[in-house]
């Protein structure tokens, strides 16, 4: 197995839990944090739910500066209903699908490097940050399942059952 078919195959296995978890975030608690310190419940929820956009980045690009001169041009138009971050969702694994179905190993093992106005704070091969996005994608997943359990919905099946749901998709 290729490494752009593991990084497929780990898109397609993540992209049907995140989606679940999503469709399941309740209306009306975009501002809703757990503590002062928390990331507000819409933030986290559109983290979530573009996240999968970054594989493409990675791919696609040599470099992200995360705060350029002159500002972002990164949308941060709120998604604040479950359709509205499903829907971002499946764009952005789409956008995923793609560039790693046009790219190549020898891609995947050249350099990526990710900025801080300008100043280079981490330069690696693009399957180490490609890996380490699928681990941030599960914790921030994880963070969202336990606002979804303190707001009263229910948890789904993420690797295997649930309280609320018994499925092992």
């Amino acid at each position: 197995m290729t490494m752009t078919e593991w990084f497929r195959a780990q898109l397609d296995a993540e992209a049907g839990r995140t989606r679940r978890t999503l469709e399941r975030v309740p209306e009306g608690r975009e501002d809703w944090r757990p503590h002062e310190r928390s990331m507000p419940f819409g933030r986290l929820a559109m983290l979530v739910a573009t996240m999968p956009s970054w594989v493409a980045l990675i791919v696609d690009r040599d470099e992200l500066d995360v705060r350029p001169q002159g500002g972002s041009n990164v949308s941060q138009r709120p998604l604040r209903i479950p359709a509205e971050l499903v829907g971002a969702h499946d764009e952005a694994v789409a956008q995923a699908r793609k560039a790693l179905a046009a790219t190549t190993d020898a891609r995947l093992a050249g350099p990526w490097r990710l900025l801080l106005a300008g100043k280079v704070m981490r330069e690696e091969p693009r399957y180490d940050v490609l890996r380490d996005t699928f681990a941030h994608l599960a914790h921030h997943r994880g963070q969202l399942t336990v606002y979804l359990r303190l707001n009263g919905a229910p948890v789904p099946s993420i690797y295997g059952p649930s309280a609320d749901d018994d499925s092992f998709n």
